[in-house]
């Protein structure tokens, strides 16, 4: 289990073939890199994201854990971003390894629905009129309901 809270960019592709390497023993990859949406009109300059050191290394780590006790995960990468971040941007990563796709797409998809719901950043949308942090969304609450 790789778990990173960096300010800096990432390169996605060297990533995925580093976490490839390590996974000699799997049968299924399953990789998913979130981006900065820009606003439908085009204004969002960035989107800002604060966390507290430490505990949110810890929260995503038990979101890991839980994971791996649901299914039979190989290994396991996330990576989020922290920090101003413009339109574009990566801001997470996550990868999951598995003997079967199953258990990694299923793995995957639950670190990102928790990582989008439960994971201790939180977010505010700059744009050229003003800032405004972002509030949960009932659909993302509505995602954890399946898990």
């Amino acid at each position: 289990m790789d778990i990173r809270v960096q300010s800096a960019p990432f390169d996605y592709g060297q990533e995925c073939a580093k976490f490839a390497q390590n996974a000699a023993n799997s049968g299924a990859i399953v990789t998913f890199c979130g981006i900065v949406r820009d606003h439908d009109d085009g204004t969002l300059t960035s989107m800002d994201i604060e966390h507290y050191p430490g505990m949110t290394e810890r929260a995503l780590g038990r979101i890991a854990d839980d994971a791996n006790r649901r299914w039979s995960l190989n290994q396991c990468l996330i990576i989020h971003r922290y920090g101003p971040l413009r339109p574009g941007d990566q801001i997470m990563m996550v990868a999951t390894a598995s003997r079967h796709r199953s258990d990694a797409f299923a793995a995957a998809e639950f670190l990102m629905d928790y990582l989008k719901s439960r994971a201790p950043f939180w977010k505010k949308e700059v744009t050229r009129t003003g800032s405004e942090w972002v509030a949960a969304k009932d659909v993302d609450e509505d995602a954890l309901k399946r898990w």
